[in-house]
């Protein structure tokens, strides 16, 4: 049992949802992932063939003079954004510092989205392609920008506290979710939903703290999850009726939020060292155990997960309607939020792993892209 929590400003729970999503029942439990039998869909080679395809290149195909790593992907899968400390991938002067680049895997163009900006953290992409969200240091705070893919100008997110975190995008980036912290006394965060095309602003929750709430919104800009770090509850807000339900992980469990599918109807949350999906329409929260949710696909079937079970693959895939798993990647990878591309067809991640392309020569990290079709 966890102590009373102390819960303010807009987090006002609907009471029919209320009582769906307090008592709702973990469907069925699906195979834990160090047992399951990974399988390999046809089309689709082992780590070492054609159906790994390393993304944090040049235009030319020149591989990277420097780490690259923090990917998302686009709905369709076509592009990719990173960050990379290398310096050969575009015509520039070489800045010792990340920059944020964009792979279009039909053109096999790279694009260098960003210059003078601080270093950068993981950088975010649009559903549609059309638009980076960039996170990095300003002085000695964190502020967000956002920049156009077909013009590479740079716009500042307005974040009215010191500091505001990595912002999760709408599809097509007319919505932009981020938290922002107020370090000096008394300490505060809000989360806010910006229409950064008229300025408009939504106080989704506040708190008289400043533990992690990691927002996460729905493709249309209507639902937000996120999490109170410091009761260890996760809620999802409603733009229709401006309402948050939950904790939808149920009564006294602690839990961490992972990210909402891009229709608005599953919400992945890590509670002990499972893994739960959830599902807004029944309040049902489905089991995947021993395993850690990294990201689920824009329409909820699929999620990628890393299991604990080090002896097996460092990232799979999970059809969370069959239960059935395919290998992402057999050597040590990491992957995070937005790197599932629709329907399960694209995996992105990093490796400092030589053998995953042939011709891996740089000794360094690289964007790598698994295809499952």
């Amino acid at each position: 049992m966890r102590g009373n929590r102390n819960r303010r400003g807009s987090r006002r729970v609907r009471a029919a949802l209320s009582a769906t999503v307090v008592v709702c029942a973990v469907t069925t439990v699906l195979p834990a992932a160090a047992s399951a039998e990974s399988r390999t869909l046809a089309g689709a080679a082992s780590d070492g063939g054609s159906g790994v395809e390393r993304v944090s290149v040049a235009t030319d195909g020149t591989q990277g003079d420097g780490d690259s790593a923090g990917a998302t992907i686009t709905t369709d899968g076509r592009r990719v954004a990173f960050a990379s400390l290398a310096k050969n991938l575009t015509p520039a002067r070489p800045e010792a510092w990340q920059r944020v680049f964009v792979r279009d895997r039909r053109t096999s163009q790279t694009t260098l989205m960003s210059t003078n900006t601080p270093p950068i953290e993981r950088p975010v992409i649009s559903g549609d392609g059309k638009y980076i969200a960039l996170w990095g240091l300003l002085f000695r705070d964190t502020k967000s920008f956002l920049s156009q893919y077909s013009s590479a100008s740079t716009i500042g997110i307005n974040c009215p506290g010191l500091s505001c975190s990595q912002p999760s995008l709408s599809a097509d980036a007319r919505y932009i979710v981020q938290a922002a912290t107020f370090n000096r006394p008394p300490s505060r965060q809000l989360i806010e939903v910006r229409d950064w095309r008229t300025d408009a602003t939504v106080t989704v929750a506040e708190f008289d703290h400043t533990a992690s709430t990691r927002p996460s919104i729905s493709g249309d800009g209507r639902f937000v999850a996120y999490q109170d770090g410091q009761s260890e509850d996760v809620f999802v807000w409603d733009r229709t009726d401006d309402t948050s339900s939950g904790p939808i992980e149920g009564p006294d469990k602690a839990a961490s939020l992972v990210q909402i599918s891009k229709d608005g109807r599953k919400v992945v949350f890590v509670s002990g060292s499972d893994t739960y999906v959830h599902d807004e329409g029944s309040g049902t929260n489905q089991l995947v155990p021993n395993v850690k949710g990294l990201a689920i696909d824009p329409t909820g079937r699929y999620l990628l997960y890393a299991p604990h079970d080090t002896s097996g693959p460092s990232l799979v895939l999970r059809d969370l309607e069959t239960g059935t798993d395919e290998t992402v990647s057999n050597q040590p990878a990491t992957a995070g939020t937005d790197s599932v591309s629709s329907d399960g067809r694209d995996v992105v991640f990093h490796s400092t792993a030589d053998d995953l392309v042939p011709g891996d020569t740089n000794g360094k990290s690289d964007v790598f892209v698994r295809r499952f079709y």
